[in-house]
């Protein structure tokens, strides 16, 4: 069973959203949350398997809250947000978060998408992934929030990966890419993600937006 800690404070969404996962066999909610602070206690206090964040909460904001349950190692995060490309998104997979889905995502696609993060895949699809991506490589330039020598750990086939982790592919399009078993993309993606203590793919390919690679 997949438990999943819902947090959203706005009653009837948060209602919508526990049902629509309650109709998953193998979903369990493990609690709600109605604020970030409430949240990041019920997270600390039931250490559920994924938390389902909004992004603008009371107390708490949702980035906020991402980047202290992903610090403690508490759950993987996924972000819920009314709009797909803004600064509280960047913010949040820059904070930890697995991935993001809009709120009014069909209910097969979060089911879907709570599944894909559980799994540990960051990318819940491809394509959101890749306006993600364009969206920050097409907006006004910003300072390096890393230092390009955090890359000096990676082998260069690592760092091959990473930028095509940049570019939004999947495992299947850096396999093809790169001309390797998907097997062998996967083992190159957990390694890199250890290796430069990130907690998701999509966190990566933010990385790589910001040093240029």
């Amino acid at each position: 069973m997949i438990r999943v800690l819902v947090a959203e404070d706005q009653s009837a969404v948060r209602a919508g959203l526990v049902l629509i996962l309650r109709s998953a066999p193998d979903i369990e909610v493990a609690g709600e949350a109605a604020d970030g602070e409430e949240a990041l206690a019920l997270a600390r206090a039931l250490r559920p398997d994924l938390v389902l964040m909004d992004i603008q909460m009371p107390k708490l904001d949702g980035v906020s809250a991402t980047r202290q349950v992903v610090a403690e190692r508490l759950a993987d995060v996924l972000v819920l947000t009314t709009f797909d490309l803004d600064e509280y998104v960047f913010g949040a997979l820059r904070a930890g978060a697995a991935g993001f889905l809009l709120k009014n995502a069909e209910a097969r696609d979060l089911i879907e998408a709570v599944r894909t993060v559980a799994r540990g895949e960051g990318l819940i699809a491809p394509a959101v992934t890749r306006r993600l991506i364009a969206e920050f490589a097409a907006g006004p330039v910003r300072e390096p929030k890393a230092d390009p020598a955090v890359l000096d750990v990676l082998t260069p086939r690592e760092r091959e990966v990473l930028s095509c982790l940049g570019k939004g592919l999947s495992n299947a399009g850096i396999a093809e890419r790169l001309n390797m078993a998907e097997a062998t993309v996967k083992t190159h993606v957990s390694r890199l993600l250890g290796k430069l203590e990130l907690r998701s793919r999509v966190q990566a390919a933010v990385l790589a937006q910001e040093l240029g690679i």
